[in-house]
């Protein structure tokens, strides 16, 4: 395999390749090493690189494997987000009001690290993860792999960046109201958000009152299914933990789906005040025909937002980064933007989040009226193309708010209901940049999204198109 194929191949493919002693461990890390030597300084998607250090656990990898051991990701690199700790690295979120190094790795690293997997580096966020762009003062632009003059989104805006321009196969992202999903719907990647709790959040507990969940971007379905397959479930006692899956999800995106009954809309939540990008437009209506093609029952339909969905997510949403900012060492370096928003947050009262959780159960079952004569909700993944960098540069906190929600208005919906939804690669514009639509399924149906979303793959491939400044 040439060293461009090796390192677009996604883990699922490297996996097989170490297995098989086709391809060592080590030269792996190397080539990655070596790509982000050569690419990074153009795309700042790392904030730290462990070279010494997964050159070692690389190593050791091909040692276990020369011995006869099996293990899932054994030897594959895998990136971490900078809101997730690994041990003896401070977890900074995209700001150096953080000092203290995280004294072990979170449970999603642990799982990892436990599969066999090399931790290669961590990835660059926006500050306090509050924006789907990712630039800071600390840490300066990262910039979009299609369109170095764009902005990955964010808040897993660096595991993007760094995924989609071949710098690793997977990167561990987090998604409070669609930071996993805006950054793979801009950089071309599949990414989905699981079922609340799927995911261990330890050392965290319920991060933004319930809104966030961990999760991983990658270039196929096949590379998804297997790190859930791998970090899915919690050492800790929650009570969001979903039930097991009846079968593996690997197993699940290798399924062909029967015929579906499949809903579509492009109407926004209650109060967004935006426009639909023609472009993100077209990419839906594909997509249904699409659907159609492969015998699928497809019909618009709109969920029931109501006018009180987005005030929630909001709530939620700042009143979380008020929470966070207060747990920091050194606030007072914060960007200003950052305070302010964080300041706002703690004007909405405790009373307010209480009864934002009490209703969750009542708000979720309206919104999911769509689904129980429908097996998936397909909806735009974003309004809007990806923005340009410095598009919000100086703008206050509400200015921001305000725009970005123009940007994004489809996803955060989906994070007060805790159910999976995730973005699917849907072609490119005519600038040739990546579409994308998002697909809504029922609780605990991440199986048969996979499985949807893999026929889609297969039927219209796109992680064979590479950016091509990155080829």
């Amino acid at each position: 395999m040439q060293p461009l194929e090796l390192a677009y191949a996604g883990i699922a493919r490297q996996v097989e390749l170490i297995a098989a002693g086709e391809v060592s461990s080590r030269e792996l890390v190397e080539l990655y090493l070596g790509r982000i030597a050569r690419h990074d300084p153009v795309l700042n998607a790392f904030r730290v690189v462990f070279a010494e250090r997964a050159l070692l656990e690389a190593d050791q990898a091909d040692s276990r494997r020369a011995a006869g051991a099996h293990r899932p990701l054994l030897g594959v690199p895998i990136a971490v987000k900078d809101d997730i700790d690994v041990s003896g690295e401070v977890t900074t979120y995209g700001t150096n009001a953080k000092q203290t190094p995280a004294a072990a790795d979170a449970e999603v690293v642990r799982r990892l690290r436990e599969a066999g997997a090399v931790i290669i580096g961590k990835t660059n966020v926006p500050e306090m993860t509050l924006w789907p762009f990712t630039e800071t003062a600390t840490f300066g632009v990262t910039r979009n792999p299609w369109d170095i003059q764009r902005s990955p989104g964010g808040s897993s805006g660096g595991s993007a960046a760094a995924v989609a321009a071949g710098l690793v196969g997977a990167a561990l992202g987090s998604d409070g109201a669609g930071s996993i999903r805006i950054p793979a719907a801009w950089c071309g990647l599949f990414g989905l958000k699981p079922q609340r709790g799927r995911v261990s959040l330890a050392p965290r507990s319920r991060a933004w009152h319930g809104l966030s969940v961990n999760g991983v971007l990658t270039r196929r379905v096949a590379d998804t299914a297997l790190f859930h397959d791998v970090a899915s479930g919690s050492a800790e006692v929650d009570a969001d933990r979903p039930p097991a899956p009846d079968v593996p999800f690997a197993h699940a995106a290798a399924t062909t789906p029967g015929r579906l009954r499949i809903a579509f809309s492009r109407k926004f939540p209650g109060l967004v005040l935006t426009k639909l990008d023609k472009q993100a437009s077209r990419a839906l209506d594909e997509t249904v025909e699409l659907l159609r093609s492969l015998g699928h029952d497809v019909a618009e339909r709109d969920p029931e937002y109501g006018n009180d969905t987005i005030p929630n997510v909001i709530a939620r949403y700042m009143r979380g980064a008020h929470d966070d900012v207060g747990a920091l060492e050194n606030p007072a370096r914060l960007e200003r933007r950052t305070r302010t928003f964080a300041r706002l947050g703690g004007l909405i009262p405790q009373s307010f989040i209480d009864r934002s959780l009490a209703g969750e159960q009542a708000l979720t079952a309206r919104l999911n009226r769509v689904l129980e004569d429908h097996d998936f909700l397909i909806t735009p993944a974003v309004a809007a193309p990806a923005p340009a960098v410095g598009a919000l540069q100086a703008r206050g906190a509400l200015w921001t708010l305000n725009a970005v929600a123009g940007w994004v208005p489809y996803n955060g919906v989906w994070n007060l209901t805790g159910q999976p939804a995730a973005s699917v690669p849907a072609g490119f514009s005519a600038e040739g940049m990546p579409l994308s639509v998002q697909i809504v399924a029922a609780a605990g149906r991440e199986g048969p999204l996979l499985a949807l979303a893999a026929q889609l793959e297969a039927a219209r491939p796109w992680a064979d198109r590479v950016p091509p400044q990155f080829s």
